[in-house]
């Protein structure tokens, strides 16, 4: 849930960089083309998961609507 920028995480899910690219390849294409029209390229979160530099937050969207956030980050 969130109110203007704050924020309440009600679920965390940890995925293993290595599971990431096998889950990425299981993603249906209608769910690909649903995070492009956000502009989120998920080869590109998997090529980024891969770099052992990379960390911290990737993407935040908001859904106003349903008063709901998913936040993707690197740790």
């Amino acid at each position: 849930m969130f109110r203007g920028d704050e924020c309440h995480l009600a679920t965390t899910v940890t995925i293993p960089g290595g599971i990431l690219r096998i889950a990425a390849g299981l993603v249906p294409r209608s769910a690909l083309k649903a995070l492009r029209d956000e502009g989120i390229e998920l080869e590109e979160l998997v090529r980024l998961s891969e770099s052992p530099e990379a960390h911290g937050e990737l993407v935040r969207i908001k859904d106003h609507d349903k008063n709901e956030q998913v936040v993707a980050s690197l740790e």
